[in-house]
């Protein structure tokens, strides 16, 4: 689906664009992966020099601050398509483009078709005689990579079950995150570990070689003491998919967080710290670890067990209703977030 406007930025009669991910609706791209499409776009009622196309790819995210926790949508990549060109009065130009997402791109669907709660977005801004408008918004969507999807099957295998996943504004240290925020898969424990741990949220950050595995353990306290947080990460080759048993690796994990209360911090990272502008004007977040508590996110499926996490998200939204929910969140967003501007 895209949503088609006249350029607000020229009024009644401006060009007007309307940009088409290749495979439709139904269109899925992997974190590193390629993004292409068309963008169509239509003359008004007068010729325009078009100074740039840009696509920009968008995130709802939540942020937690001193005064409590907020929302607001973060430009995480940037691309300028096209441009430098005259468009003719009601003259119709089809401009392609293949642009690479970021490897830390948040796993949005495909699930075995269903959503995670993740709501990603590209957004076009047409740039005519240095007036810009962010006229088309499709839903972006991205299924996991094959050793996340292996990971996240082994949970499932193990009768971890999902509760939600969102987006965290801030930064895990010690990691080599590049993206401002940080996407957080909340599991729910089997009955082996329910003793132990309420939950235990899982973050990858992949790069070219593979993924970090976050794990983080909200841990019970017992008699005399009281719970606390206990986090630790791992690492996984992309080329390990096939050989390595990955549900003896993921209860390894598991056991190594809960039992021996490992925190992270001696590993070597992937990559290296990119600064990023806060949009929310809090920078408290940045150079630390930043998680936390949070109910269910838009998405919010129901607990799978045993059958697998993967599985499990089946009580997800619907494609339409993600489609609605990308409508609610960005339309009507004209501030410049956080992305920064490449011109």
């Amino acid at each position: 689906m895209v949503f088609k406007r006249l350029l607000g930025a020229m009024g009644v009669g401006g060009p007007s664009v309307d940009t088409v991910l290749d495979g439709g609706d139904g269109g899925v791209v992997l974190p590193g992966g390629t993004l292409s499409g068309q963008v169509h776009l239509e003359g008004g009622g007068s010729s325009v020099e078009i100074e740039h196309i840009a696509l920009e790819l968008i995130a709802r995210v939540e942020a937690e601050h001193a005064e409590g926790e907020s929302e607001g949508t973060v430009v995480f990549e940037r691309f300028v398509v096209g441009g430098g060109f005259r468009l003719g009065e009601g003259e119709r130009r089809s401009v392609p483009f293949r642009v690479t997402l970021p490897w830390e791109t948040p796993v949005v669907t495909e699930l075995y078709g269903q959503p995670l709660g993740i709501v990603l977005g590209v957004r076009t801004e047409l740039a005519v005689a240095s007036a810009r408008d962010k006229g088309d918004l499709d839903p972006l969507v991205v299924a996991p990579l094959p050793v996340q999807e292996a990971i996240l099957e082994a949970f499932g295998q193990l009768g971890f079950g999902f509760r939600s996943a969102d987006l965290e504004y801030g930064h895990i240290g010690g990691t080599g995150q590049r993206l401002p925020f940080y996407q957080e898969i909340e599991l729910t424990p089997p009955p082996a570990y329910a003793h132990a741990v309420n939950e235990i949220e899982l973050t990858f950050l992949a790069s070219p070689a593979g993924v970090e595995v976050v794990l983080e353990a909200d841990k019970r306290g017992g008699f005399l003491s009281p719970g606390h947080d206990a986090l630790t990460r791992f690492t996984a080759a992309h080329q390990d998919v096939a050989v390595r048993d990955w549900n003896a690796e993921v209860d390894g994990w598991v056991r190594q967080l809960v039992e021996h209360r490992e925190s992270y911090g001696s590993h070597a990272a992937y990559g290296h710290d990119a600064p990023y502008g806060d949009p929310y004007g809090h920078h408290e977040h940045h150079g630390h670890h930043d998680k936390h508590g949070g109910g269910p996110g838009i998405g919010t499926a129901v607990a799978a067990g045993a059958v697998g996490v993967a599985a499990g998200v089946a009580g997800g939204m619907v494609a339409a209703e993600v489609v609605d929910e990308i409508g609610d969140f960005f339309e009507g967003d004209d501030e410049d977030e956080g992305g920064g501007d490449d011109d």
